[in-house]
């Protein structure tokens, strides 16, 4: 069956997706507005990972999108609320803590003008500074909540120094490996995870970005080693790109050994590949994250080919996480269109709509009701479905493929297709289904 999605349509659903998403905010007091991770939830959560701070950023790209100043007026409600975090918030990583509410109130400062959510962010980075043991931050030693993420987020805000502080470990802590080097992930555990958000490709990205936003040719050269360690690794040569999840295998965390989306997938990889091409200009990373694009592609995502293999619609660990890729890919070097319209068909085809809005509720086919909750945040729910909708809708529009907020594991496209590729049918995009 063949379904023909306007992009008209698709802003429409993307209007809905923020409806829905703002009439969840709450009062935090001082005029700020906060957002619980699901509508049942007692209490808002800070955090960048589903949270206020990660709700802030599809709040500028709309502001961006459509011209409202009432988007803008409510990232700057958040703002407050978040200011009011930085003094007694006890996490000090990217996505759960500190550093990336730190890294959204530079951001909304930039943007908007707001001194006091600067302020505020200097105050955070300077606890993060302070709690620092000499090796870490705690039990998490990775991209989203350890020092991989940490670095980033400290460079993205402007604390080059503090990312310094936070990769230089690393050197240290590395375990040779027969082709390269990894990490633990966490303090204590033996599994090896290979990917983005908690393994060594996570960490050897922001070694790479740090390392090469400072002139740090060590960090830059620790990258390639743990990047090699994980190439090693590829079951899916040599048109793809697929490496396991981890070694050994953690259990009963997966079903599956191998998975697709940004998390722990080539559509995460993708990025480090990208990155490093950017580095280096060597174009054997450009064949990397081709093979890694090829293997998402030949999958079958997003169809739901069985339990628990593509049951989520989120940017962590689902569609939206592929589509930015899939449009980073467009924006680069002029790819087809053709399976971004197949994930953004798919995501209108999940949406629930009503008069209340749209959201999307992810499946656990192990749980009875499968469908859960919907979420308003960045990781699995409208904050950052609606952001890459929004972003999908301006490049097929011929207009910047950049996002309003830069995500530090996500590497601004280098390069415009110069006569951007329009949909199939003028304005919409014949997908399979």
């Amino acid at each position: 069956m063949t379904v023909a999605v306007e992009s008209s349509e698709v802003e429409a659903l993307a209007v809905d997706g923020l409806r829905w998403m703002v009439s969840g905010a709450r009062e935090t007091g001082h005029g700020g507005l906060g957002w619980p991770v699901r509508g049942s939830d007692d209490e808002v959560d800070p955090m960048l990972y589903n949270g206020t701070a990660g709700v802030v950023p599809v709040l500028l790209e709309a502001w961006r999108h459509f011209g409202d100043d009432a988007y803008a007026d409510l990232a700057l409600r958040a703002a407050r609320s978040l200011a009011d975090t930085v003094d007694e918030y006890p996490d000090d990583s990217l996505y759960f803590g500190l550093t990336g509410i730190a890294l959204v109130l530079r951001t909304v400062h930039r943007e908007l003008g707001y001194p006091d959510a600067d302020l505020a962010a200097g105050r955070a980075l300077d606890r993060v500074r302070s709690r620092f043991d000499g090796t870490r931050w705690g039990e998490l030693f990775e991209l989203m909540g350890g020092n991989a993420g940490i670095g980033l987020g400290a460079l993205a805000a402007g604390d080059a120094e503090l990312a310094v502080l936070a990769l230089e470990p690393y050197a240290r802590t590395a375990e040779t490996t027969a082709a390269g080097i990894t990490w633990e992930y966490r303090r204590g555990i033996e599994s090896r995870l290979h990917h983005m958000s908690h393994g060594t490709l996570g960490i050897a990205y922001a070694l790479a970005a740090v390392g090469s936003a400072t002139g740090r040719a060590d960090l830059v050269e620790l990258a390639r080693a743990g990047i090699a360690d994980v190439v090693a690794r590829d079951e899916g040569g040599p048109d793809g790109f697929l490496v396991p999840h981890s070694d050994p295998q953690r259990a009963p965390d997966l079903i599956d050994r191998h998975s697709y989306g940004w998390c722990h997938g080539p559509a995460g990889d993708a990025h480090v590949f990208r990155l490093l091409r950017d580095i280096t200009a060597d174009p054997a990373w450009s064949a990397l994250a081709d093979r890694c694009w090829h293997t998402v592609t030949h999958s079958g995502l997003p169809r739901r080919l069985r339990p628990g293999f593509w049951d989520n619609n989120g940017r962590c660990c689902g569609t939206a996480g592929v589509l930015a890729l899939a449009c980073d890919r467009i924006a680069e070097q002029g790819d087809s269109p053709e399976f971004a319209g197949v994930l953004v068909a798919d995501i209108a085809a999940h949406a629930t709509r009503d008069a209340d809005g749209a959201r999307w509720s992810n499946v656990e086919h192990r749980a009875t009701p499968s469908d859960l909750e919907p979420e308003t945040g960045w990781a699995m729910g409208n904050a950052g479905i609606v952001r890459e909708l929004l972003r999908y809708i301006r490049i097929g529009r011929g207009g910047d493929p950049a996002y309003s907020f830069a995500w530090p594991d996500q590497p601004v496209p280098r390069v415009q297709a110069t006569d951007p590729i329009r949909p199939a049918g003028d304005d919409d995009v014949d997908v399979a289904s």
